[in-house]
């Protein structure tokens, strides 16, 4: 068996500050887009998403240290484990390690936001011994939180331990915002992924987190798992320098269901940021993903981003929360702003209100980032 178990989600996002908070936001089609404030700077946009002050009490510099702690421990909490097991695998998503300490270091606490979390403070925060814990710090671009899941993954199945911990943040900042701005990705009006008015993404802030655990592990502690992470592919495409190009994603869509010894999708939780160009890239795919596995109905897709903005090397953990729901629940969340659909191919439909289904099998989720990482999970249902 390749499946591990996603023992446990943790999030907190401007829909509030559990993984329950983000779900029924997200049914009931809430977009929680607010002003800039607080960054230096004449940018295109001024809409962002941001958690709440009362959702994330931080001190200068430790607003994503602080999301991704508390993302920490309700995974944990979730997964009914007291505190991360001796031996176990911890992996930080990021686009930069923190080297400093923000308290000890003004510089540090100006932009600490961009950098980290700090392992340490993670550690402390789940009870964990760093002597007895394997600590890995990636980043992949926005793909990065589910290339760390594939590797938690595989760390797992080669019985390097029985448990890993994945969590990290996104916290607005002057440095990811500009980066965003200068490539003129932002949208002034607010991301509405598939829409045919969409004009660019919303960056957005939150912290997430899940515990993967073996199924010996889980079935040792009577556990009951929110799915299985049964299968997982990761790509590198070097051939586009910004955008995923369709055939890249499909292969890499097709890659990961292989992986689950499966040919059933029953909904795609999709990257869809908001942009012209990558909605449509991942709607080609989808298309031809659904043409190959000879689908006779559209596959249904919809995007989380319309709701909390696109949360970087973080939105995965979204993504994973709300295909987590979908088996759940058997509903196929909305995509919030979604008011008039972009032409698409034959073979899939973007989802602008949830609806139920007779069958929640098999969910995928895509995730994809610049210089072409591509990811996409797949979860797969526990049995009833």
């Amino acid at each position: 068996m390749n499946a591990v178990a996603l023992a446990g989600t943790g999030l907190v996002s401007p829909l509030g500050p559990t993984p329950d908070a983000f779900w029924r936001g997200l049914l009931t089609g809430r977009r929680a887009f607010g002003e800039l404030r607080g960054l230096p700077g004449d940018f295109r946009s001024r809409v962002v998403s941001g958690v709440a002050a009362e959702d994330c009490a931080a001190p200068p510099g430790r607003r994503k240290e602080t999301l991704a702690t508390t993302a920490a421990r309700q995974a944990l909490d979730a997964a009914g484990l007291p505190r991360l097991p001796v031996g176990s695998l911890l992996v930080i998503v990021s686009q930069a390690p923190t080297l400093t300490d923000p308290a000890a270091d003004p510089a540090a606490e100006r932009d600490g936001d961009f950098a980290g979390p700090r392992p340490g403070a993670l550690l402390a925060a789940v009870g964990a011994d760093r002597a007895a814990t394997t600590v890995v710090h990636l980043s992949h671009a926005c793909a990065s939180a589910a290339f760390a899941a594939s590797f938690a993954r595989d760390w797992l199945l080669s019985g390097l331990s029985g448990t890993a911990l994945v969590v990290g943040a996104s916290a607005l900042n002057r440095y990811e915002y500009a980066s965003m701005d200068v490539v003129k990705t932002l949208s002034p009006r607010g991301a509405r992924p598939f829409d045919a008015e969409r004009d660019g993404i919303t960056v957005g802030e939150g912290g997430g987190a899940f515990v993967l655990e073996t199924a010996a592990s889980a079935r040792a502690r009577c556990h009951r798992p929110e799915a299985w992470l049964s299968g997982a592919a990761c790509l590198v495409d070097t051939s586009q320098a910004v955008a995923s190009a369709p055939d890249a994603i499909r292969a890499c869509m097709r890659a990961a269901l292989d992986d689950a010894g499966t040919g059933r999708v029953d909904y795609v939780h999709a990257h869809a940021t908001g942009t012209v160009q990558g909605d449509a890239a991942e709607a080609e795919a989808v298309a031809a993903l659904a043409h190959e596995l000879g689908a006779t109905a559209p596959l249904p897709m919809s995007s989380h981003k319309g709701a909390v903005g696109h949360l970087l090397h973080a939105s995965a953990f979204p993504g994973l929360v709300a295909a987590a729901g979908f088996l759940r629940e058997a509903r196929v969340p909305g995509t919030p702003g979604l008011r008039r659909r972009a032409p698409l191919p034959d073979g899939v439909i973007a989802v602008a209100e949830p609806y139920r289904v007779g069958t929640a099998e098999h969910v995928l989720v895509n995730s994809f980032g610049f210089s072409g990482n591509n990811a996409a999970l797949v979860l797969s249902a526990v049995g009833r």
